[in-house]
């Protein structure tokens, strides 16, 4: 298993920027709380899964198998 930054550096440069303007975290939803703190608790739900290979919902971060 592997973790990566988006192979885009334009998708990372802006996704991380918005981290930056919400304290770290996401950008992509409004709710700020633990679960929202990059990285998401969604995206470690699927780092966990054996079988997932894709990326974070925001696109920034990709776990390759």
């Amino acid at each position: 298993m592997k973790i990566r930054f988006n192979e885009d550096q334009e998708i990372v440069r802006r996704v991380q920027e918005g981290l930056k303007a919400k304290g770290g975290y996401c950008p992509c939803v409004l709710t700020k709380n633990e679960d929202t703190k990059c990285m998401c608790k969604q995206f470690r739900e699927q780092i966990a899964d054996p079988n997932f290979e894709g990326y974070c919902h925001c696109m920034l971060y990709y776990k390759e198998k």
